[in-house]
């Protein structure tokens, strides 16, 4: 297995880090069958890749073992918003036969957690993915790990998201506040339940805290005095 170390992590503030620690309490109140995940968002930019990463993190922290899977095989940002230097092999090395699992393996220098990053960027992505080597890569990291995550490409552009679904035991779709309409989002939430992947919930992200009214206020307060 390869190492890297991350130049750059987001350093969250205290309300950010309760959010994730009550996202991974809730999800693992869904169950211990639900150990394979799927993460995806009706659009680009509403966070989903960030909140991948750092619900990783905050799995590895309780000391579960987890790895994260960049599998947005059309426009991947997780290799370059976190720094991690030259990546010789990613999941489309894998898919495609050129690499052998353990050659796209790295620990992320983040204990407990490794991750495989996507890699070169390919004609045929969808194909990729649903072929037989992905499942099985899946399983495979499912008896190696706790938590598997899958950070997938928004499922209102393309439809990879659901093709992934179909192997995971569980699906949260990430939605920026005030960014789309309720009707997208439906429409994207119809289509995942096509895979017939157990939706978990949405995380409503990007949220204008200033416009937090009494749980905001409440939980503000609280991380003063702490």
């Amino acid at each position: 297995m390869g190492k890297i170390t991350f130049a750059k992590r987001e350093l969250l503030d205290y309300r950010t880090n309760e959010a994730y620690k009550t996202l991974r309490t809730n999800i693992q109140f869904c169950g211990d069958e639900v150990k394979i995940l799927t993460l995806t968002s009706c659009t680009p930019n509403e966070g989903k890749s960030s909140v991948s990463f750092n619900l990783a993190v905050s799995f590895a922290e309780t000391g579960k073992k987890v790895i994260l899977i960049d599998a947005d095989l059309r426009k991947s940002v997780l290799a370059g918003r976190y720094k991690a230097g030259a990546i010789e092999g990613g999941l489309t090395h894998y898919l495609s036969g050129q690499k052998e699992l353990s050659d796209i393996l790295l620990y992320s220098g983040i204990e407990n957690m490794d991750i495989i990053f996507a890699g070169t960027v390919v004609p045929n992505p969808t194909e990729l993915l649903e072929h037989r080597r992905f499942g099985s890569m899946v399983k495979k990291l499912k008896k190696d790990y706790d938590y598997v995550l899958i950070d997938t490409p928004p499922l209102g552009y393309v439809i990879d998201s659901a093709v992934v679904a179909k192997v995971s035991d569980g699906a949260v779709l990430v939605i920026e506040s005030n960014a789309i309409s309720y009707r997208f989002a439906r429409d994207v939430k119809l289509q995942l339940e096509k895979s017939s992947c157990r939706i978990l919930g949405v995380i409503l992200n990007k949220v204008a805290m200033e416009k937090k009214g009494y749980y905001g206020k409440y939980y503000g307060t609280y991380g003063e005095e702490r």
